[in-house]
């Protein structure tokens, strides 16, 4: 049996483990305004789908948090237009000029859809 302690213990160390695993959601204002900070790491996002094209199981989304709009790719098929989705996964960059970035994306590896 297990003992109070022990129990305690095992516990707080489950929560480490799974709070470890997710990535905390981030804007995509903040992302946007510097997604080299970003570029190749685990970022969460939530919003409501704009606009979405897709083919066989493929395509790509965008999503609309209210601070901004960020395109995501996936390999699972496109969620509707108006949707909420929380997506994780991680960005990618195109290119930087004048000090705007473009071609911005979201390599979606999970995705939940309200």
């Amino acid at each position: 049996m297990f003992t109070n302690r022990k129990f305690l213990v095992l516990l707080v160390l489950a929560l480490a483990i799974f709070s470890t695993a997710c990535p905390n959601r981030t804007s995509v204002e903040k992302i946007n305004a510097d997604p080299g900070r970003y570029r190749n790491r685990d970022v969460a996002v939530a919003g409501r789908v704009t606009d979405s094209y897709g083919v066989l199981d493929t395509g790509a989304y965008q999503i609309d948090d209210g601070t901004g709009t960020l395109w995501i790719v996936t390999r699972r098929g496109v969620p509707a237009r108006g949707s909420r989705v929380g997506a994780k996964g991680r960005v990618y960059t195109g290119f930087s000029f004048q000090g705007r970035s473009f071609g911005t994306v979201l390599e979606e590896q999970d995705r939940r859809t309200r």
